[in-house]
């Protein structure tokens, strides 16, 4: 079992104004293990995500008041310290996505909880790791625990759950973006009868690699339009959407009466279109659960090669500033990775 020297200090992101966006590097005591569950892990690489900065300015009563202003939440790493019979020992290299609640993974020592944690498969790196956690879970729960498609049917699963999924057509937006690559991977995984992916142009291929059966090039017509030309084939069951706005809104066009409309940006009622009659079954908007279990399902359909994460680009630690601006810019084709450690290689 390995044995790790902790230093006394770190280097550290850190939000220090929860009234700015801006960050700065600094170093911060490594934090210690004061909840039963808590493991320390040593960061390998963290991920940001989109908005992140903004929640304590647009959400202030979901950020705790104790909260350390740590971005982040995504992480791949090695456990340092674990609780007894968790399952998990000192060396395990694992991943998760840590609750938002608490200080994030942008730091080279950070505490996950077990029920966050899962082992990284086999054949994922750090980058790859750390790109998987939040995309894949938000991904992995608006479709099976929000959306309408049956998760038995992953992977040539049961045949009733198949037959069903296999009724479903679904749409994506920001197809080609870190939560939307995951959807168009697993839609297709579960055997949806159609997966439309809304994308820019030069993401259509990409879209189509990962599973689309269709392309919505939303800088030449708007869902609205795209779905109006030919409704009675193109409406869909199921739509999930991660921009939010003027796509969202689009959105409601697209999915069927009694269909069912997700949406990880913003609530759909919030922009549901004046004079609009039509009832659908769900609309919501959600936020991920963190979840360990989830990710060791996740986790075994990398390792049988049926599913995998997109990585836009990898930054230094020191080069945060580039990297949030990559991820704010809105046209990342995947995930933006933050190397922690010298352990990553790229």
């Amino acid at each position: 079992m390995p044995a790790f020297s902790l230093p006394s200090e770190m280097k550290s992101l850190l939000q220090p104004s929860r009234t700015s966006t801006s960050l700065i590097l600094t170093n911060s005591p490594v934090p210690k293990p004061a909840h039963p569950d808590d493991v320390l892990v040593r960061v390998a690489a963290a991920a940001p995500c989109a908005g992140e900065l903004l929640w304590a300015i647009n959400f202030p009563a979901s950020v705790p008041t104790e909260k350390e202003m740590v971005p982040c939440q995504d992480l791949a790493g090695t456990v340092v310290t674990s609780p007894s019979n968790s399952g998990f020992v000192p060396g395990n290299k694992v991943y998760c996505r840590i609750d938002a609640a608490r200080a994030g993974t942008a730091r080279e020592y950070a505490l996950a909880r077990v029920s966050e944690l899962a082992k990284i498969p086999k054949n994922l790196g750090w980058v790859e790791a750390a790109a998987t956690p939040l995309s894949a879970l938000t991904a992995w729960q608006a479709l099976f625990v929000q959306g309408a498609l049956d998760p038995r049917g992953v992977n040539q699963g049961e045949k009733e759950a198949r037959e069903r999924n296999g009724k479903i057509r679904v749409l994506v937006t920001g197809a080609a973006g870190g939560v939307g690559s995951w959807v168009v991977q697993f839609a297709k995984l579960a055997g949806a009868k159609g997966v439309v992916a809304v994308c820019g142009g030069d993401k259509e291929s990409a879209a189509r690699e990962l599973g689309a059966t269709e392309v919505v090039n939303y800088q030449k017509q708007s869902i609205e339009q795209w779905v109006g030309e030919k409704p009675e084939e193109r409406e869909v069951d199921l739509v999930i959407d991660m921009i939010g706005g003027a796509s969202l809104k689009g959105c409601w066009y697209a999915v069927k009466k009694g269909g069912v409309l997700v949406s990880v940006n913003t609530p759909p009622d919030m922009v549901k279109p004046e004079g609009l009659e039509k009832e659908v079954a769900k609309s919501l908007f959600f936020i991920v659960e963190p979840s360990g279990r989830n990710l060791a399902e996740i986790g075994e359909l990398i390792e049988a090669g049926k599913v995998r994460p997109v990585v836009d680009s990898v930054w230094e630690l020191e080069e945060f500033e580039k990297a949030f601006e990559r991820l704010e810019s809105g046209h990342a084709k995947g995930k933006i990775i933050i190397k922690v450690s010298d352990e990553v290689t790229v």
